[in-house]
């Protein structure tokens, strides 16, 4: 019999609710920095190029995590992984709310290697509590819903209490620690549902298939390098035209961003053709427009071009995103695999975090070029990447046998998913058609 204190286990079918919140809590606090980096930059005398490293600086603890997290969750269980992750973001959180600038990085740093954690283990236990009886597209939604949710609410709760409330510099990370709190107790009571299995085939023939090369490889910094620009990149060019409300206007656009994203992976379904690579195409142009609109909005010093720029951005991201999910599912053949490792999908996702590195990039160059004419050079050498992308669109195509992929079960669980979502459902129904 359980202690008079434990709380009820949640109803079967509602089991992956709780789950579904710990995606979401750990991409808040994978986000939150977005709307702090404007409090910082007003109350501190830290200089662009060190924000902008503070920012660059999650991907070092991302791409362990994202390589570790489905070895973890197969080894010792996804709610054990996903469970202790989410301890290390409180804690990330907590050390963020100091406030001074080495537990800034530290924070950081300890964030990223957490989200990179949960985004493959809590993905994949957020399905597979879903159930059996649950479609695997519709698992893999709830937990691109999760994920997006998480990412959009983490700017903007963390704008809206750094701009009304008292401490914006402690208090959104302190609200985040307690999120992760209350979600760790909501999931203290959760099945396990690979309770420390040996770890089962993973696969990476994808990342070394030709066509990832020239077709995936090219477009992969874009999809993080796409919303970075439009939620970290652009807001502070105009902080001066929204005085007094920087933090709010900061969190609202990364929010419109990520919503923009979230809404377009799945009509990078619709696109995807398994002959070519029009779906990539069609979402590397939208990056560039939004480059080049986002140069527009730098130029002129518009507010309004700036949140225009954000949701063109934004859907190129999910765009960009989806396409390249659904090109390493096709790459990804079903015999081939070795035990222990990381997925096709986590290495890809390591590749996509490269975009990650662009405040940082242009914040080191900004002092030898205007940032009309950086973001006009960023969409000059996508210009490239769709040029190398499009010689090689119908080039390299993986066999019959791998054009479509058997449906997702637990053994490629995890080779599903990736930071910002899982990989968009291919569904056939009226929705994504």
């Amino acid at each position: 019999m359980g202690s008079s204190n434990d709380m009820p286990a949640p109803h079967p079918t509602r089991h992956w609710l709780p789950a579904a919140a710990a995606v979401a809590v750990a991409a808040w606090g994978a986000n939150q920095f977005t709307a702090l980096a404007t409090v910082y930059r007003a109350r501190t005398d830290w200089s662009a190029l060190s924000l902008a490293a503070m920012f660059s600086v999650y991907l070092l603890g991302l791409v362990p995590g994202l390589l570790l997290g489905g070895p973890a969750a197969d080894r010792y269980g996804r709610r054990q992984t996903v469970r202790g992750a989410l301890g290390l973001s409180a804690a990330a959180s907590v050390l963020l709310a100091l406030g001074d600038e080495p537990s800034v990085y530290a924070a950081r740093l300890g964030t990223g290697f957490a989200a990179g954690l949960v985004f493959l283990a809590g993905t994949t236990w957020l399905r597979e509590l879903s159930g059996p009886e649950v479609p695997p597209e519709d698992g893999a939604r709830r937990a691109m819903y999760a994920t997006g949710t998480g990412f959009a609410a983490g700017a903007l709760v963390s704008g809206v209490i750094a701009e009304w409330l008292p401490g914006p510099m402690a208090l959104p990370g302190l609200a985040h620690a307690l999120g992760c709190l209350l979600v760790l107790r909501a999931t203290r009571r959760l099945p396990e549902t690979a309770p420390g299995r040996c770890a089962p085939q993973h696969h990476t023939a994808a990342v070394r298939h030709p066509r990832f090369r020239y077709v995936v490889l090219p477009a992969s910094p874009a999809v993080l390098g796409a919303a970075t620009v439009a939620y970290v990149v652009l807001p502070p060019l105009v902080a001066d035209r929204v005085p007094g409300y920087a933090p709010l206007f900061s969190g609202l656009v990364a929010a419109l961003t990520l919503t923009a994203g979230v809404v377009a992976q799945p009509f990078a379904a619709r696109l995807d053709d398994a002959d070519s690579a029009r779906a990539t195409l069609t979402a590397m142009a939208t990056v560039i427009a939004g480059l080049l609109l986002g140069a527009l909005a730098a130029a002129h010093d518009s507010v309004g071009l700036v949140v225009a720029a954000a949701v063109v951005l934004g859907t190129g991201y999910g765009l960009t995103l989806g396409a390249g999910l659904h090109e390493v599912e096709r790459l990804t053949p079903g015999r081939t695999a070795r035990p222990g490792g990381p997925t096709s999908a986590s290495l890809y996702q390591s590749t996509t975090s490269s975009g990650f590195l662009t405040p940082l990039l242009l914040a080191g160059t900004s002092g030898h070029a205007s940032y009309p004419a950086l973001l006009a050079g960023m969409a000059a050498v996508g210009l490239l990447c769709l040029a190398v992308t499009a010689a090689h669109s119908r080039r390299h195509l993986p066999g019959p046998e791998h054009r479509h992929p058997a449906p997702a079960g637990r053994g490629k669980s995890e080779d599903a998913s990736v930071q910002s979502g899982p990989t968009p459902p291919r569904s056939r129904r009226r929705w994504a058609e």
